[in-house]
């Protein structure tokens, strides 16, 4: 069990994710690919693209909130 719960860590996997549980479960492995890569970037490109992302979803969010 140890060992694989190393495993885990190394990969950047949580059990609650394995069996399907959790905040980030219903992520599908592309979306999360993405965010990993985009945590790996310098801080100016890793904060420019959160700055456009969240632009887009305030964007979203806004549309649906007068869509009521």
């Amino acid at each position: 069990m140890k060992g694989s719960l190393r495993w885990l860590k190394h990969l950047g996997v949580t059990v609650g994710l394995l069996i399907g549980a959790g905040e980030h479960a219903s992520y599908d492995k592309e979306t999360l690919d993405r965010i990993n890569d985009i945590q790996k970037m310098d801080v100016a490109t890793k904060n420019l693209l959160f700055n456009v992302i969240d632009t887009y979803i305030q964007n979203f969010k806004t549309k649906y909130a007068f869509a009521k």
